[in-house]
């Protein structure tokens, strides 16, 4: 019998974001959707190229093999494929030994309408039309940007980066520095101790932090198990707002491993050296220039009015 899914850590992603589909979009896109299928069928077996999400999404599903009994985590993909043409992309699931055994096909249609049934916490596409439409839906969902994808098969650690306003949390603070400037946001933040509300991927991060708490309690039972989960926050605020931050945390149970509070220095420079297997925000001017960090865009609230 199936473990409930409502049980787990669900993030249901796209074939976009799992994979490699840039010479099967060029097909589409040139040559129709017969040709596309027929394209699709003649290359059955021959498996796609690791997407963005791949690294992540790899190293996510590795906590079902530490932890059996609980299998705590679950992907599912939904997909604008067909029935037909998903064959290639579950012959690529096979390929890699994914554990990825759900899937929804769509013909082409927006898959975001399903999220709740699959209870996810986080829906991630190359699509920015299908994870607009779950934004605007009130889900949570992010767009897996074009990078370089670093999948060191010796490197077993899962490391996951966070921005904060807009993000975790919301944007009420973001709001006051974006109507009134720097020096007010300052003034309000070191005035206002009170947590903030939850952001978009505050669930996603509360869930992931139950998978941190559950390596560390294997930690005390066996001396040799070495921790997979690393969660960092990486955002521009610094002193006195950085209090806020850790109250918010606090008040959520969340612990974290690394927090940086950059006031103004390029996150880049802090994710350059760290390394994540993905990166979240909110405001485009933090990733455009990004390169070699998977970086997903969070199209959500006060930053993203003006987009």
């Amino acid at each position: 019998m199936a473990f409930p899914i409502e049980n787990k850590l669900v993030v249901a992603v796209s074939s976009s974001a799992l994979f490699d589909l840039s010479e099967s979009d060029k097909v589409y896109n040139e040559c129709g959707l017969q040709e596309y299928r027929r394209y699709q069928e003649q290359n059955i077996d021959v498996p796609l190229g690791k997407g963005v999400a791949f690294p992540f999404v790899k190293r996510l599903l590795s906590l079902n093999e530490a932890f059996p009994a609980e299998q705590p985590v679950e992907v599912v993909l939904l997909s604008r494929n067909s029935p037909e043409t998903g064959l290639r992309v579950f012959r690529t699931i096979k390929h890699y030994g994914l554990d990825i055994s759900r899937a929804s096909f769509f013909s082409g249609e927006s898959p975001y309408k399903y999220l709740p049934a699959f209870n996810a916490s986080l829906f991630l596409s190359a699509s920015e039309r299908d994870v607009k439409n779950a934004c605007d839906a009130g889900y949570a969902a992010g767009r897996v940007l074009d990078s370089e994808v670093m999948d060191d098969v010796q490197d077993s650690e899962l490391r996951i980066a966070f921005d904060f306003d807009g993000v975790i949390a919301d944007d009420d603070s973001e709001k006051i520095y974006q109507e009134h400037g720097l020096q007010a946001f300052h003034l309000h933040e070191a005035a206002t101790k009170k947590p903030l509300d939850p952001g978009p991927l505050a669930d996603l991060l509360i869930k992931i932090s139950n998978l941190q708490r559950l390596e560390m309690e294997r930690m005390k039972e066996d001396a040799e198990y070495r921790r997979k989960l690393k969660i960092s926050i990486v955002t521009a605020r610094n002193a006195p707002a950085h209090e806020r931050v850790v109250n918010t945390l606090k008040s959520w149970g969340v612990e974290v491993t690394e927090a940086f509070f950059l006031g103004g220095i390029s996150k880049d420079r802090v994710l350059e050296i760290m390394r994540p297997h993905i990166f979240f925000d909110d405001q485009m001017s933090h990733l455009d220039h990004l390169r070699n960090v998977p970086a997903v865009h969070i199209p959500m609230g006060i930053a993203n009015e003006k987009r």
